[in-house]
């Protein structure tokens, strides 16, 4: 059997995870088999945390909303409770930008829903 070299692959693989692994720390960044290894981990955690992510930025949402509500008398339980009795069909993220931004307007929902 005819053996086959690997150098321009092997020089390539290596080049491309050197340079993916630009700015990691220590060994990390300047030996491969620390970085590939470095880089397994951080797409690991990366693809994780991108679904977290997620229900981080709805629990903001929540806290914002309730703080918005606080001064108004109103709990956020209380209020999503009765938003969806009456068929309010805003969601966290814009309720919370309205309680944030535009205040006039996330008082006259919250009165709708009061009523």
């Amino acid at each position: 059997m005819v053996r086959v070299k690997k150098a321009v692959h092997a020089l390539k693989n290596r080049r491309t995870i050197l340079k993916a692994a630009k700015g990691f720390r220590f060994r990390r960044s300047k030996t491969e088999r620390a970085a590939n290894d470095a880089l397994m981990h951080a797409g690991a955690y990366a693809f994780a945390h991108r679904r977290d992510k997620k229900g981080d930025f709805r629990r903001l949402w929540n806290v914002k909303i309730n703080a918005a509500l606080r001064p108004l008398g109103l709990t956020y339980s209380k209020f999503i409770g009765a938003a969806k009795k009456k068929g309010v069909a805003l969601d966290r993220k814009s309720l919370a930008f309205l309680a944030e931004n535009k205040i006039e307007t996330f008082k006259k929902i919250v009165e709708s829903v009061n009523k």
